[in-house]
């Protein structure tokens, strides 16, 4: 059996005294590749932030690498890319200065970066396919640009965990095929890859299991899936699962389910 890299045992999350999560059993091994899929308010995001120590469990234990997450300093071993955070800041910064500080963890204090620092950077860049704005100020960028120098940031600390939340959401599809490529490369080095999304698209062919997230429970943990229902978010239909006009336009936006759903309906 594989090194258990991340492990939630019994896990519980509550946010001013409502439950988001409960009773959460994950474990994830050393090389696998994670998807964590579910509709807006499953409790997909708390589950990472969680894992992530980013909001606190009130039961159960969440481990990385084997140690207790109070317990757990080696940082640089973990990248996290979290869900819609702007790149920009109130100080200039190039795309390649952001870039290159995921891999300060890297390096002595005060030492200037060396080859293979600067051979990750601008890997980093390019597998965002942001090389032709790497000299750029990051805050001129759009917002989907901005999300994709923050995945390369956490590509190039070259980690063994990476845990990236709806990382191409506003990311245009040309680049999300540079992007699974890139992550692929990061998986056959043996890393660990979590990701959150709404669907998968190219980084579908990458997932080596999936857990589906609903009311703040895990309602599948399997083999890849990629059931996707088009109803309304904020409805539950019964017709027909994924139908589309004419130009292969959705009317809704899309909503994860698992393979549980078509029980339910029954």
């Amino acid at each position: 059996m594989s090194e258990t890299v991340l492990q939630v045992a019994d896990g519980a999350v509550e946010l001013g005294g409502r439950p988001i999560l409960r009773g959460i059993d994950v474990s994830v091994g050393r090389g696998e590749v994670l998807a964590v899929l579910g509709a807006n308010g499953s409790g997909k995001s708390t589950l990472v932030r969680a894992m992530m120590g980013l909001v606190p469990v009130c039961r159960g234990e969440v481990r990385l690498f084997g140690t207790p997450l109070a317990q757990f300093r080696d940082w640089q071993r973990v990248g996290f890319v979290p869900q819609r955070v702007t790149a920009a800041s109130g100080v200039p910064a190039s795309v390649r200065e952001v870039v290159a500080s995921g891999r300060l963890s890297r390096r002595r204090p005060f030492w200037p970066s060396s080859r293979a620092d600067r051979a990750a950077v601008e890997d980093a860049i390019a597998a965002v396919d942001l090389t032709d704005k790497a000299r750029e100020g990051v805050s001129t960028l759009s917002g989907g640009q901005q999300q994709r120098v923050l995945i390369a940031r956490a590509l190039a600390g070259v980690p063994d965990l990476l845990v990236l939340d709806e990382p191409t959401s506003g990311v245009d599809v040309q680049s999300q095929h540079t992007f699974a490529d890139a992550l692929g490369a990061l998986a056959a080095r043996g890393a660990t890859i979590v990701l959150v999304a709404h669907e998968l698209g190219p980084l579908g062919r990458l997932v080596d299991r999936t857990v589906v997230m609903r009311d703040g429970r895990v309602a599948y943990d399997g083999p890849p899936i990629a059931v996707f229902t088009e109803a309304d978010p904020h409805h539950h239909h019964d017709g027909p699962v994924g139908q589309a006009d004419q130009a292969g336009r959705s009317e809704h936006g899309p909503v994860v389910t698992s393979p549980l759903d078509r029980e339910d309906r029954r």
